[in-house]
């Protein structure tokens, strides 16, 4: 019998609903009409009710964050995260341990990442850490994991925190677990004196939820860092400027809802001024930098980084990674810079982007459009390619 196209079978594959995203190598910026002095550009804003002078937040990991780089980096204008469940909070002296995982062989190095993370949280560090925050300049900002949270959330507020992050590795507003009572982000919200950050999510129904039930900003990422091999791990994780674009719109639309502006962080996959900038224009107000920041001659970890989640001693996503020392913190947010690859000077690429581009402040940059680009990296370097 001959078969007729009103008969025949109609199958759905999830290949029909796969839709394009894009990386920061995936997009260029277009210049429009209007360009601005660089001395003009206005980089300064309100973070969390915190003054940030630049839109860098240093991430909440132990190679990259401690009171000394707190210190330098609030000096220079930006702000740092420390680890709740780092190594600052389960040793009086971190340096002996930091040490050991610096030198430890590659072969050997999950192991002993494993064993550091076993010592247990100490609540008086707690207090201790924020005495000398405070002294050396710096405002006190934690991450947690919500478990931890849950235990020493209320404890940070009281010793004088002044912003706790309840950072995951997939943050959603509705967590289901048998086994335990999760965090109610909306009690821990309401209950916190300080405001409270959430991330991570890439979906913007996600993040609109998360405002509703109170987060202070939203943090932008699944797997981008140069430290996290989630997406190798777990096989999950969405390119940054979709992720960041998706999280912007939920932002955008709560706003207009509520009237009230949640302010959004790029963390993690950018290494260069044009990342950077990039992910302004993408709709964030500041981004999480940690290999970056690694490389600055006062961070902890000397010229090495590894992930939070790579001293798991079960399902390890993350390793111990060289990045080598650039420079001073001061070097390479502001130059001048030794190199021509965009690694230094990050401010200062912002600042000449922005410029550029007739964005006198961050919420200018926002509206800066993004183009398809595939080829910007590659279009004309075919003598700098040469030899790679």
């Amino acid at each position: 019998m001959t078969e007729t196209l009103a008969n025949r079978r109609v199958f759905r594959s999830k290949v029909d609903t796969i839709r394009p995203t894009y990386g920061f190598e995936d997009v260029s910026l277009a210049p429009g009409t209007d360009t601005v002095d660089p001395a003009d550009v206005v980089l300064e804003q309100s973070f969390c009710g915190l003054p940030l002078g630049i839109p860098v937040i240093a991430a909440a990991m132990d190679a990259v964050a401690d009171v000394r780089l707190s210190a330098e980096l609030a000096r220079l204008g930006g702000l740092s995260v420390l680890n709740l469940e780092g190594v600052q909070f389960r040793y009086d002296d971190p340096a002996e341990v930091l040490a050991r995982i610096i030198a430890a062989p590659d072969g050997e190095i999950q192991n002993v990442l494993a064993e550091a993370y076993l010592a247990p949280i100490r609540e008086a560090l707690i207090a201790r850490r924020i005495a000398e925050l405070h002294a050396a300049g710096s405002k006190a900002a934690f991450s947690a994991t919500p478990g931890v949270a849950l235990r020493f959330g209320e404890l940070c507020a009281e010793a004088g925190a002044d912003l706790f992050l309840v950072q995951s590795q997939v943050s959603s507003a509705r967590h289901v677990a048998s086994g335990y009572s999760p965090l109610s982000l909306d009690e821990f919200t309401r209950r916190m004196p300080i405001p409270v950050a959430v991330g991570n999510t890439t979906n913007a129904d996600a993040a609109f939820q998360l405002m509703e039930q109170g987060a202070a900003a939203i943090f932008v990422g699944v797997g981008p860092g140069a430290a996290c091999t989630t997406r190798e791990v777990l096989g999950i994780g969405v390119p940054q400027v979709t992720a960041v674009c998706d999280v912007v719109a939920a932002r955008d639309a709560y706003l207009a809802e509520t009237g009230r502006y949640v302010p959004v962080v790029a963390d993690g996959g950018m290494k260069r001024g044009g990342d950077i900038a990039k992910a302004i224009a993408s709709g964030a107000d500041a981004v999480m930098l940690g290999s970056p920041l690694a490389r600055a001659a006062e961070a902890p970890g000397r010229g090495t980084n590894w992930g939070m989640a790579a001293p798991s001693p079960v399902l390890p996503r993350g390793t111990r990674i060289k990045v080598g020392t650039a420079g001073p913190l001061g070097q390479i947010l502001y130059g001048p810079s030794h190199v021509t690859d965009g690694t230094q000077n990050l401010m200062g690429a912002l600042r000449q982007s922005m410029a550029a581009l007739g964005a006198r402040t961050i919420a200018d940059m926002h509206g800066v459009e993004i183009v398809y680009a595939p080829s910007v990296v590659t279009e004309g370097k075919s003598w700098q390619l040469r030899g790679k």
